[in-house]
């Protein structure tokens, strides 16, 4: 059995752990995803209550607790909530996933295929930004890999357990997910008969017995309300109706893909289609079963309504595998000519390069470090066909592609974002409006989309502005009451008629994010 050397495991966690660990306190939790969990995990500890969520001091059935009970003892270990507490916990499940797929792909390939597996995955653009994003994402990425990779090594009772963990993470898809891309796979090669070795029967009801007490006991305790809510809208409805009816396009996870997997992205198609044309034996039918895993998950995602970019960071492992087994095989190829990376290389690093500098245009704060960054960018695209064009070196020019991750993250993350989060989040209008002084008498509303980051960092719920429900923005218009609104400078400016805004003053504008008093 192919085994990682324990050197090369340490310098694997030292690149990958810098890559997502690195500035995660130094943003604020950004609308409106992130402050949610934590919020929640908050208000868990504020009632002592573990097991139904709330927010808004209210209860609410978004998603199984896993994620929530991680960020509790987080929030518990450090003493309350800060920026730290609350991303560490995803980011250790993120490094978590990485580490798994490295050691397996070292079993089922070799060693130098595992480090490369690792190092793809864990220097993605992708990873780098959810792998910090203190949402449940990167805990069911954990979960999900762990249960598809113990179907590979025929871990089957552990495939289950991961597979109840997932439940409890974010719902049905915690095993609907790995049993369909199981099946498919068998069906494809022909090979249902595995299923009578994997001890279907008794292993649901190993799932069921991880992952259903907590269901079975949130409908005792809240009936139907929790049905429709948690089965109904989270699951069901966001697959036959769009959460973001803007984002309804077959092509929308094209990019997400092209600029999650940079800078490895140059690779993707010439390792997908070598995995099929260069494969032989045992390591084929290993490959099969990852293409298997990541088309999957994109055609699922494809066709469901609701699209949201960090749905495809489930697919990372698998085309991260490929990918790395493609790198060592090409190291292997006694300094041949890699064409398709080459032009892959030329194509991604040139759009990136530019995107970075004309992107950092549109935003005056950051516009010099988005030069800089495109500039490098580009540089070390040069570097890197010069290294496969001129010398064939492929691990050189695979190390530059790690240098590229690296300095994409620092730049894009540790000096650039600092600078931009209040485009992105509430917290320092949160805080003014804590810290001015106002009349007591006035009721607080609160745009829907801040609302979560507004409860967050001041403990005031306030009132929802939902600027996507006319019978919301009609309630607004309707009370009479002397009332602030904290909202999205463009939403007040596209629904102030709805809303009967026309006459608000803008007491604070922070980056688009305002607090308007009516008259």
């Amino acid at each position: 059995m192919n085994q990682l050397p324990v050197k090369a495991i340490v310098l694997l966690l030292i690149i990958v752990g810098f890559n997502i660990l690195f500035g995660i306190d130094g943003v604020a939790l950004l609308d409106p995803d992130e402050p949610v969990y934590a919020e929640t995990a908050k208000e868990m500890i504020r009632f002592n209550e573990y097991l139904s969520p709330r927010i808004y001091n209210e209860y609410w059935y978004d998603k199984p607790p896993i994620f929530y009970w991680l960020l509790v003892g987080s929030l518990k270990v450090f003493g309350g909530f800060s920026e730290l507490a609350a991303r560490l916990p995803a980011c250790l499940m993120a490094i978590g996933a990485v580490l798994m797929t490295t050691i397996s792909a070292a079993r089922q390939f070799n060693a130098r295929a595992g480090f490369w597996s690792g190092l793809v995955m864990g220097t993605t653009v992708m990873i780098m930004y959810m792998g910090k994003a203190s949402v449940t994402d990167s805990t069911l990425l954990f979960f999900m890999t762990g249960a598809l990779l113990c179907f590979m090594h025929e871990k089957y009772w552990l495939m289950y357990l991961f597979c109840g963990f997932a439940v409890m993470t974010k719902g049905p898809i915690g095993i609907v997910f790995p049993g369909a891309i199981i099946f498919l796979y068998l069906l494809i090669t022909r090979n249902l008969r595995r299923l009578l070795r994997m001890h279907v029967i008794p292993g649901v009801i190993l799932v069921a017995a991880v992952g259903m007490p907590w269901y079975v006991f949130m409908f005792q305790n809240h009936g139907m309300d929790f049905i429709y809510e948690f089965i109904g809208f989270h699951n069901i409805s966001r697959f036959t109706a769009p959460l973001h009816p803007k984002r309804v396009h077959w092509w929308f996870y094209l990019p997400v893909i092209i600029l999650g997997l940079f800078p490895w992205t140059g690779l993707l198609l010439k390792s997908i289609k070598d995995a099929v044309a260069r494969s032989v034996g045992k390591e084929s039918t290993k490959l099969l079963f990852l293409q298997v895993w990541w088309i999957f998950v994109f055609v699922f995602f494809s066709i469901a309504k609701t699209k949201q970019v960090s749905y495809m960071l489930v697919l990372l492992p698998a085309l991260s595998m490929i990918i790395g087994w493609n790198i060592e095989r090409m190291t292997c190829d006694n300094g041949k000519y890699q064409s398709g990376w080459v032009a892959g290389t030329f194509v991604m690093y040139l759009l990136m390069g530019v995107a970075w500098i004309v992107g950092g245009r549109q935003m005056p704060e950051v516009a010099m470090y988005g030069i800089i960054l495109g500039a490098v960018t580009l540089l070390l695209g040069a570097l890197i066909l010069l290294s496969l064009k001129k010398y064939s070196n492929v691990e050189t020019a695979a190390w530059l592609h790690v240098v590229t991750g690296l300095v994409t993250m620092v730049i894009a993350f540790g000096i650039m974002m600092p600078q931009l989060q209040d485009r992105f989040s509430v917290k320092t209008i949160a805080q003014t409006y804590t810290a001015t002084k106002k009349d007591a008498s006035r009721v607080l509303y609160i745009d829907k989309f801040l609302r979560p980051g507004f409860m967050l960092y001041t403990d005031i719920p306030g009132i929802e502005a939902d600027t996507n429900s006319e019978k919301s923005l009609e309630a607004v218009k309707q009370d009479s009451r002397p009332k602030y609104i904290v909202m999205r400078e463009f939403m007040y400016n596209k629904m102030k008629e709805k809303m009967g805004g026309e006459n608000w003053e803008l007491l604070e504008n922070k980056k688009g994010i305002c607090i308007y008093r009516s008259r």
